[in-house]
Formats: C-alpha cells, sequence, structure tokens
C-alpha cells in the first residue's frame, strides 16, 4: 500500500510537470490522487486494450500517462465550470 502511493506522488508530481495548466491540483493529498487515479485509468485501459493481463498493473510510465490524461480532464471540467482558478 506504501509503495502505491509512493508510485501515484512520483508519478502525480511528473504529470503535473509535464502539463501545465492554471487549474492544477496542488498538495501532498490531491498529487497522490492524481498519480493513483491515472495509474488506474492506465490500468484499465491496459486491460481493455489487451496490453496487460487481468493480473498485471500498469507501470510507472502507464501511471504517468494515465495522470496526465486525468490532468487533462480536470483542467477540462474546471475551464467549462467557467474558469474556476
Amino acid at each position: 500500500m506504501l509503495w502505491i502511493i509512493l508510485i501515484g506522488f512520483v508519478a502525480g508530481i511528473v504529470a503535473r510537470l509535464l502539463s501545465r495548466g492554471p487549474n492544477r491540483p496542488a498538495g501532498f493529498l490531491l498529487t497522490t490522487a492524481l498519480g493513483i487515479a491515472g495509474a488506474f485509468l492506465a490500468t484499465f485501459i491496459g486491460q481493455s486494450v489487451g496490453w496487460y493481463r487481468p493480473d498485471q498493473g500498469a507501470g510507472f510510465i502507464g501511471a504517468i500517462v494515465g495522470a496526465v490524461v486525468v490532468l487533462f480532464i480536470w483542467n477540462r471540467i474546471a475551464a467549462s465550470r467557467g474558469g474556476l482558478t
């Protein structure tokens, strides 16, 4: 469990560095949640497409890509709500 949180946090930090935007989540908990959500998204998509077996999860790079996608969706939702800052 600690390993998942650590990988999620690092993936969230890398995703925030790669994706600049005015409405990005800040703080340890949101960054960690961003990375963990990205890892789950990458695992779900990878298993659906057939890149991963059902008992296999996405790796670190997959978690980063998934976190960038989650951050992009986060920014689009925030922008559609009237430009919250």
